[in-house]
């Protein structure tokens, strides 16, 4: 069995909100990368490269890194995914989101060739059926209250509200939620590291009135002993994303005890074994995880949703279903009803590209 061919497609799908924004940057499409990794059998495997701008993956840096890492591929034994990916952390430092779309493409692939889903390769499920957490970008405090409503009304009962560091701002942005929402439903608050210490504790410990679980990344990412700082200042939960950037880093913001959890994503670190090993880091560390934002295409949330199904210990609703606010998308198979994401039993990821999309046509 050999690698035949590899193929890198564009990936450019529209949002449902044409002025969807975070603190970091405003984007109406989510942009990225396909990895097609065809064996000689007549298999492929997918994997989904993010454009990450706010970690340093630009889209035509992503693709430029796609093409150095991929280009001696060809030939070489699939089934040798632990081989190949060692190899190509020797060949270019970082560079995760580029990686990620080949290890998940590799370990698609190799689902499909035993009939099995990835899952299996990770253990097994432990779980079949995932609670959706959506995202609210940032808008005035009535109009997200407004997109709390249309997605409760979908059977969403978690929210991450975004915020962007403005503390009497972010304050009502979480009080008008809440008030729309009732004290049922779980809320979050993700400011992407906007804040500075000070105003951090202060801007959490005035949400806390509304019920907040969790706080993600409120100061720079830099910032480590500012992030432990304001974990010690807060009674909400703090959890770094952008600051787990790497193994490396998911290492120090463990054994430091920096924060209380910690956003997974498979692009950030390179692909489904590392975030893997992540996991193993925090649950040894005695630090919470989940499975952050997998913002794309259906492929990259199915690549998620394998991975949490083995994870046992995630801790708070996972964000796997972004996908829900494409306007477009180019993949099928994941079932998503009332706010629940189920697990698929088809063999890699679970999901195939439709009929006509880049991916189904000759080279």
């Amino acid at each position: 069995m050999k690698i035949a061919e590899v193929r890198i497609h564009e990936s450019l799908l529209p949002k449902l909100d044409k002025d969807w924004k975070f603190a970091l940057a405003a984007s109406g499409v989510s942009e990225g990368w396909v990895v097609g990794i065809h064996d000689d059998e007549g298999r492929v495997g997918y994997g989904y490269a993010s454009t990450m701008a706010h970690y340093g993956a630009s889209h035509f840096g992503v693709k430029g890194a796609l093409d150095r890492l991929t280009k001696n591929l060809v030939g070489r034994d699939p089934r040798c995914v632990a081989t190949i990916m060692d190899e190509l952390d020797h060949v270019m430092v970082g560079n995760n989101q580029a990686k990620s779309g080949i290890d998940c493409a590799l370990h698609d692939l190799q689902g499909k060739r035993l009939g099995v889903p990835v899952c299996e390769l990770f253990g097994g499920p432990s779980t079949r059926e995932f609670a959706t957490l959506r995202i609210l970008p940032i808008k005035s405090p009535a109009d997200m209250a407004k997109n709390a409503r249309m997605l409760a009304n979908k059977g969403v009962k978690h929210f991450k509200i975004k915020i962007h560091g403005h503390v009497e701002e972010d304050v009502a942005r979480v009080k008008a939620v809440r008030a729309e929402v009732g004290p049922d439903l779980h809320l979050t608050v993700d400011a992407n590291q906007s804040y500075n210490v000070k105003d951090a504790i202060r801007a959490l410990n005035k949400m806390a009135d509304y019920n907040i679980d969790l706080a993600e990344q409120p100061v720079p990412a830099n910032d480590l002993i500012g992030l432990k700082a304001v974990t010690r200042a807060v009674p909400i939960t703090v959890e770094a994303d952008e600051a787990a950037y790497s193994l490396d880093q998911v290492m120090i913001l463990v054994r430091e005890r920096i924060v209380d959890a910690i956003s997974l994503k498979i692009s950030k670190l390179g692909g489904l074994r590392k975030t893997y090993a992540a996991a193993q880091i925090c649950e040894a560390g005695g630090v919470r995880y989940r499975m952050g934002a997998h913002s794309g295409p259906m492929l990259l949330a199915a690549h998620g949703m394998q991975l949490a199904a083995a994870l046992p210990n995630i801790y708070y609703a996972s964000e796997l279903t972004e996908f829900d606010g494409l306007a477009e998308d180019h993949w099928e198979g994941l079932r998503l009803d009332n706010g629940v994401l189920h697990l698929t039993d088809a063999p890699g990821c679970g999901v195939s590209p439709k009929a006509g999309s880049p991916m189904t046509k000759s080279k």
